[in-house]
């Protein structure tokens, strides 16, 4: 395993997100849905980011996931690291949309540079050498805070750990949550695992048999 071949988000209402995410961030075939198993409470321990070059997409991709559906958990605005905002999808995924641009160079290309998916963890230290172990290659590393992995290619998912209580204060909800996290992650090894935190990673033969949802 090298890095993420695609993600699951296990969802009440496939229909529903199917639709949603048609028409919110087009993901392709990196996104996959599927009817969720298992209840959920609270925050499910991570997050997902998409990184844009300029404020103007941030605005675009986040009016536009409102438009159908999402609820703001932040609004968009500018900081001293950039622009940004973080939406919920109506299937209870947490997204943050940002940029470290403050002024536009254009209009909206709605062009997503950089995913990334944010695993919230108890030990960050721990979890990363668990990953090293799995194959994954630490891009960046910011002591027991941060820790980041290489993708194989600029279209994938990046692999990302953050303290989960760190995680949750940056999204904008709490901390507390039980059940199940709704979402599994594909790699390509040949056989399936679970990470120190409960997040399970499925083997590319079991994901295919969930096909990714057409997003245009």
């Amino acid at each position: 395993m090298t890095s993420i071949a695609a993600i699951t988000l296990e969802v009440d209402d496939r229909a529903a997100a199917e639709q949603f995410y048609a028409t919110a961030f087009g993901l392709g075939s990196q996104l996959r849905l599927r009817a969720a198993e298992g209840p959920t409470a609270g925050f499910r321990g991570f997050s997902l980011a998409l990184t844009v070059s300029q404020p103007a997409d941030v605005v675009s991709l986040v009016d536009g996931a409102l438009a159908a559906g999402a609820v703001s958990l932040k609004p968009v605005a500018k900081s001293f690291w950039g622009y940004g905002g973080v939406v919920q999808a109506p299937d209870g995924a947490i997204w943050k949309i940002a940029t470290s641009a403050k002024k536009d160079t254009g209009p909206a290309t709605g062009t997503i540079d950089e995913k990334v998916l944010l695993l919230g963890v108890e030990d960050v230290k721990a979890t990363k050498r668990f990953y090293v172990e799995q194959g994954l290659t630490v891009a960046k590393s910011f002591g027991g805070k941060y820790a980041e992995f290489t993708a194989d290619s600029p279209d994938q998912f990046k692999l990302a750990l953050y303290k989960r209580a760190a995680l949750a204060k940056e999204v904008g909800v709490a901390d507390d949550g039980s059940g199940s996290h709704r979402i599994a992650l594909t790699s390509s090894a040949a056989t399936a695992f679970t990470d120190l935190d409960g997040y399970s990673w499925e083997a590319s033969s079991l994901a295919s048999a969930h096909p990714a949802t057409d997003q245009g």
